[in-house]
Parts: C-alpha cells; structure tokens; sequence
C-alpha cells in the first residue's frame, strides 16, 4: 500500500540523499568519445547542462541527448540548472551540425531536446523541423524522439513537429497540476496537455510525457495527473526522482523509494500506458530507444 500523503504549505524540511542515488563518476573510451563529438561539433547537450545523473551510463554506452536552440533558455523554471537570459541569435548551420554528429556517432536512435525560445516568433520550431529533416537526409534508418518545449500552444509552430514525423513526440508534463506554478513558473498544466492531445490528433503515433517526484505532490495527485495525461492519449510515462540542482533551486521533499515507484510504475500500466519507465534516476531520455518498438 502506497503512504498517502497530504498536501502541505510548509516549507519541506531538508532530507538526506539516500544510498541507492549514488552515481557513478564518468569513465571508458566511449564516454571520451561522445565527449569528444559533443565538443568539436560544438554541441549542446542536456545531458551537461541539466547535470543529468545518467550521463555517465548514457555516453558510456555511445548515446546523448542533443539540445538545440542553444544552451540560454528564456525560462527560468525553479527545477531546471540550465542557463536562463537572452539566448541570442538561433544558429542556422546547426541542424546540419546536429545531423553530422549524430552520423558519426552511429547512433541508431537519437534523442532531440531544445531550450525553450519564447523569445522567436515561431518559438524555434522552424530549427526543430529543420533538424529533423537533415537527419533524415544525412542518416537514413536513424530513429527519433523528440522532446519539445509547449511553443507557448501555438498550433503552426506544434504543427510543424508533426510535419516532420518523429517517431516519438515528447513533452513533459513535469509536476502536478497544484505545484505547477511553483515548478514551471511560466508554463501551464491546461496548456501541455492541450499540446499533447494535438500532437496525438495530428498523426503522432507515439507521445510521451514524464513527471519528477519528491516536489511534494502526494499519490493521489499523481494518480490524476496520469489520468490527466492518458485522457491526453499519451503512450509513455516516465517518473523520477527530482534532484535539486543547486541551492538556489527548490529543495527535494522527499526521496521515493525504489519500491514506491515499482508500484507507480504497475499503476501506470494498469491505466492503458504502452510502457511506464519509472525509477530514482529516470529521466526523459532514459532507455528512450525502447520506446520505438
């Protein structure tokens, strides 16, 4: 049985970082190489500015998660270490840049991501596309999930996503409806929803979403906000424990077990999801080449 817990105002008091989130300091030839790649094709990655805690499994084993649209998001949401500011100009070699990596590396599926660009008219969307397709041209049989920004709901800029046909189509849903706010400051639960159900009804064949735990959601929130994404039609979960960054960002309430998001992950199944990834060190991107099959 899951230890329900209800909804507190308080400040979370500090809580020691368990035994089973200890991560591995980066090391072997192919975490030196995707290092190497990254840095030449002067790439951006999340899996760097997000302080991901499986990088080292990731480029260990010869995979990353590539970041368009530069590394300066014009969002400043208080779970995130990426840079926030003035982003600057957007790259036009980049999409090209992006595919030459992604061949070199022989990667058979690769993971996209961007800062969000509410600075752009079209919010970047116009790079995302062209991205895509220099990939498709410049690597054919290479796989893609994307994992896009909310473009601010804009159905031409989502809509060119679609266009470009993804095999997978993510965006994250983040937090509960009631920690929205709080979490994301400038987006909105209502609004990645709506673009979810978009890119499902405009020919998505698979949609995912993902939610960090230990904000201080409770299970009961968690529920509905599973319920929430699959009225949605999203096909993949993934939940993981939030990490705070630094101390400027909020702190972690709580650390679920490794048992509790077992039982997350049975839950997630049980309400039509085609798979749960669900653990202390999930993140968006994790085992994302299973999600293709």
């Amino acid at each position: 049985m899951l230890n329900m817990q209800e909804p507190t105002a308080t400040k979370p008091r500090k809580v020691s970082k368990p035994d089973w989130l200890k991560i591995k300091l980066p090391s072997g030839k192919e975490f030196s190489e995707v290092k190497q790649n990254v840095e030449q094709h002067k790439l951006h990655t999340i899996c760097e500015s997000g302080k991901c805690p499986n990088q080292t499994e990731c480029w260990g084993a010869g995979t990353a998660t590539l970041m368009i649209l530069g590394d300066v998001c014009t969002r400043s949401c208080m779970f995130c270490n990426v840079a926030t500011g003035n982003p600057g100009q957007v790259d036009i070699t980049e999409p090209y840049r992006v595919a030459e990596s992604v061949k070199l590396m022989g990667l058979k599926h690769v993971v996209i991501t961007s800062v969000d660009r509410d600075d752009l008219i079209d919010g970047g969307s116009k790079i995302w596309a062209a991205t895509i397709r220099m990939i498709r041209k410049h690597c054919p049989g290479v796989t893609m999930e994307t994992l896009i920004p909310d473009f601010k709901g804009d159905t031409e800029s989502i809509n060119r996503v679609i266009e470009v046909k993804p095999e997978v189509v993510s965006h994250n849903l983040e937090t509960v409806k009631r920690l929205t706010r709080q979490v994301r400051v400038q987006a909105k639960y209502e609004r990645s929803l709506s673009v979810l159900l978009q890119l499902k009804e405009g020919g998505i064949e698979r949609t995912k979403s993902g939610l960090m735990l230990g904000l201080g959601e409770t299970d009961e929130e968690i529920f509905e906000a599973m319920d929430d994404l699959r009225a949605a039609k999203v096909d993949i979960l993934t939940l993981g424990q939030y990490l705070q960054p630094t101390r400027k960002h909020l702190p972690v309430a709580r650390y679920v077990t490794p048992q509790q998001f077992s039982l997350y992950k049975e839950t997630g199944l049980s309400k039509g999801f085609r798979y749960v990834e669900s653990g202390p060190m999930v993140r968006s991107s994790y085992h994302a080449e299973k999600h293709v099959v």
